[in-house]
């Protein structure tokens, strides 16, 4: 069995598919996965070099094989699943001669479309697309998943999901980060790994993107954070372009002594991606088991911390106190309340924005009320706050069905609140723990109430753990909350919390979490008393704190706590919240949502109203140059530092978008003609159908008032140059995410010096990288999407 030997021996992959598919007559535009039906000794002469190479593992002809992508082919997606599988057995029967136990995996790759909010295509319609191709993969004999060159965690979740809910099979899942260690969508190592783990995928890793050196770093932090196995696989170098040919600059004895050095490190199933040949395997196998890299790895340590994620950001619980906030919270709150009721969206992303400004790390998300239906409420929440804030979720409800709607939809690995030591409680919780991922908030109650006394919390604690365990939840996923009890009515209540928490932490290791507040319930000033007992609470081993961050009494005591214990290296947080504050003044934070704000925050209706108040007083087009220019200039470079990632730079895109209609409907009122927009032509080459890239340009350009004619996707040469002609086009942007369409990028770029020489060309994709544009003649290669917005202003003058 493949789990009895994974982790516990080196696995072996195959290596690229689309290069060789080239040398053997592909034809751009031509879909690879058509080949298993048309071309099956080709597909199985291929295959069978892999498994004689010494794989264990090789992928089907499959990597674009979905239901979005296949839904008015020729061939039906069950036809082309069935065909790759049994290509895979029968090259496995002919190519393994020595006896040893070889693996078909069905290949999944991304569907080439950006996921909600960020894109068209909704999560469900994802899952859906890939449920259909792993039912007919496990149907027709696969023996794993292998999910692979995923740039979203967002839709490497629905294909998990989808894979782990309609098969019994093993699944595998890697991802393609850049050299920062970032994700297209902005997330990093940590919160992608905790997301995965918490999934329960059963090893996980890096693919595609770039060389074997290039990802040593980024597989070290992969086995800083992970507890499962780990797979690399690398491309042979970086492309190249020569007589019209591709190829890879790593041959196949320097791409073996790099995988060597990979094994070492700590990873456990290794293969190569675009580029690779069997001769790259070949060597790569007989290498690295000559040296015995295996036997002299690095053991990874099993990681023990407490992670929590959004989609771009993780959270460590157990080391610096953290704060979770808590005014998304119906409870004591009326204005909140009557948010709800009226389904006051931006109210609710205003009290996010909010505290996330004023320092909290972690959003709890409370929206039950008795007359609305909180499921859908929940799950609107949730998606709407992953749109305009980074910061992990705190899913606080006592509804299952709400607590699992906003786990399905959730995009990271978020904290739950709660469970509880009653039998029926942890039946209904833990099952969604151990299907969705999350580190789970655990109350010391049990079928006899509340505890009056420190040994019975403690014992409940124990208990809750021991039946985490059942379910394979980890210690590390369960934080206990010893309660808050009011000490208007319990004066023992502080004490007791006080010692519990310490307590918990001695014999358990745990982290722990607190409603600070409840402390106070019934006594006057109580920001004293909150503030006082939180310090109290954070030595006695409190590892987050349920708090309102807009509450300067328990701020001040936060920044000082972390200042006296160290965890604020040389007092830089305090001084920089504290050191223009006179000792005798409160500190006075400015919360108004200008139309720059609101743009920045990517508060839609924010921006709209702004808008509106602005034209009142100034012209459209000094708002244009003064508020909204500077706003996505800020959030432009933000993305570019890595501080504002994807979701959020398109939710600002969107409320600038508004803003401008405010304006251009005065503009229009006022007789004045909006200036006419620089045309750009954006298109992704014929044979690649992934516009991911090319749609995040679009928005980002049209925001900076350039007029973009999107062509769409498996675009002819002839089509662009035709229009780049026709509309006297000065900037083209072509996109390519697989390495079997660059040709066609040249080729584009060839016809287009030709027949339109006074038009740029600039080329952005996963495939491609500098010395790549330069070869196939582009004028500029974009990194990322805000770089081409920079580039477009350079061609016309704008800068």
């Amino acid at each position: 069995m493949l789990l009895d030997r994974l982790g516990k021996e080196l696995l072996f992959f195959d290596g690229g598919t689309g290069t060789l598919l080239q040398e053997n007559g592909l034809k751009p535009g031509e879909l690879p996965e058509t080949w298993s039906i048309e071309h099956p000794d080709i597909m199985v002469q291929i295959h069978k070099k892999y498994y004689e190479s010494g794989s264990d593992i090789v992928l089907s002809n499959t990597f674009g094989a979905n239901a979005l992508k296949f839904h008015d082919s020729q061939y039906s997606l069950e036809a082309i699943v069935n065909a790759s599988v049994a290509n895979l057995k029968k090259a496995a029967e002919e190519g393994v001669t020595d006896g040893r136990e070889v693996y078909a995996a069905l290949d999944i790759g991304p569907t080439g479309k950006l996921l909600k909010p960020m894109g068209d295509l909704d999560f469900e319609d994802a899952y859906n697309a890939f449920k259909e191709v792993t039912i007919y993969g496990e149907k027709a004999g696969a023996d794993l998943i292998h999910i692979e060159t995923m740039s979203d965690t967002y839709e490497v979740k629905a294909a998990i999901l989808a894979a782990k809910e309609n098969t019994s099979l093993p699944v595998f899942a890697t991802m393609i980060f850049d050299e920062k260690g970032k994700l297209l969508t902005g997330g990093d190592v940590p919160s992608v790994v905790a997301m995965l783990e918490g999934l329960r995928v059963d090893a996980l890793g890096i693919n595609c993107g770039m060389g074997p050196e290039q990802m040593m770093p980024i597989l070290d932090e992969i086995l800083k954070y992970t507890s499962v196995p780990v797979i690399v696989k690398p491309n042979a170098g970086l492309p190249k372009q020569k007589d019209g040919e591709v190829y890879y600059d790593v041959d196949p004895e320097e791409f073996s002594e790099y995988m060597i050095k990979i094994v070492e490190k700590g990873a456990a199933v290794i293969g190569g991606c675009c580029g690779t040949t069997p001769e790259h395997i070949r060597q790569m196998i007989a290498s690295v088991k000559a040296s015995d890299a295996w036997s002299r790895r690095k053991l990874p340590e099993v990681c023990e911390r407490t992670i929590v994620s959004s989609y771009g950001k993780a959270a460590f619980l157990g080391e610096k106190p953290l704060i979770i906030g808590e005014r998304i919270n119906p409870t004591g709150k009326k204005k909140f309340k009557q948010a709800l009721k009226d389904h006051d969206m931006d109210y609710i992303l205003r009290e996010a924005i909010s505290q996330q400004d004023h320092g909290a790390h972690i959003l709890d998300v409370n929206v039950g009320l008795p007359d609305i239906d909180e499921v859908e409420m929940m799950r609107e929440v949730v998606m709407n706050l992953q749109s305009i804030t980074s910061l992990p979720l705190q899913i606080d409800t006592v509804d299952q069905q709400a607590m699992e709607a906003a786990m399905r939809i959730y995009n990271g690995k978020p904290m739950v609140n709660s469970v509880n030591g009653k039998q029926e409680s942890m039946d209904q919780v833990f099952p969604l723990i151990k299907k969705y991922g999350g580190a789970v908030v655990a109350l010391t109650i049990d079928e006899d109430g509340i505890p009056q006394t420190v040994e019975k919390r403690v014992e409940i604690a124990g208990k809750i753990i021991t039946e985490a365990a059942k379910y394979g939840i980890p210690k590390k996923d369960i934080v206990i909350d010893v309660l808050t009890m009011t000490i208007s009515s319990e004066p023992e209540g502080a004490r007791i919390t006080l010692e519990s928490l310490r307590k918990v932490r001695e014999i358990y290791g745990v982290c722990t979490v607190l409603g600070v507040s409840n402390i106070s319930f019934g006594l006057p000033y109580r920001p004293a008393v909150n503030s006082n007992f939180y310090t109290m609470a954070m030595q006695n081993g409190l590892s987050a704190g349920i708090i309102n961050p807009l509450s300067e009494d328990m701020m001040r005591s936060y920044y000082s706590y972390c200042a006296l214990m160290n965890y604020d290296e040389n007092c830089e947080e305090y001084i920089r919240q504290y050191g223009s504050v006179k000792a005798d003044k409160p500190v006075a934070k400015d919360t108004q949502i200008t139309l720059k704000s609101a743009i920045e925050k990517g508060l839609k209706e924010e921006a709209h109203h702004a808008a509106y108040e602005l034209v009142k007083t100034m012209a459209p087009l000094d708002i244009i140059n003064e508020e909204m220019i500077p706003a996505l200039d800020g959030v432009g470079k933000g993305f570019e530092k890595g501080t504002v990632f994807l979701p959020q730079l398109l939710m600002s895109a969107d409320a600038a978008k508004i803003a401008f209609a405010v304006l251009k409907d005065e503009l229009a009122k006022s007789g004045t003609e909006e200036e006419e927009k620089d045309k750009i032509i954006l298109a992704t080459v014929k044979g690649d159908i992934h516009d991911i890239g090319k749609n995040i340009v679009k928005v980002l350009l049209e925001n900076y008032s350039f007029d973009v004619l999107d062509l769409g996707k498996d675009v002819p040469p002839e089509l662009i140059v035709e229009t780049a002609v026709k509309e006297d086009i000065k900037l083209v942007g072509l996109s390519a995410l697989m390495t079997t369409t660059v040709v066609s990028m040249e080729e584009t770029i060839r016809q287009l010096n030709k027949e339109k020489p006074d038009c740029k060309v600039m080329v952005g994709g996963a495939v491609l990288n500098q010395d790549y544009a330069d070869q196939i003649h582009a004028d500029f290669y974009g990194k990322d999407a805000m770089q081409s917005v920079y580039y477009a202003q350079k061609v016309f003058g704008r800068e």
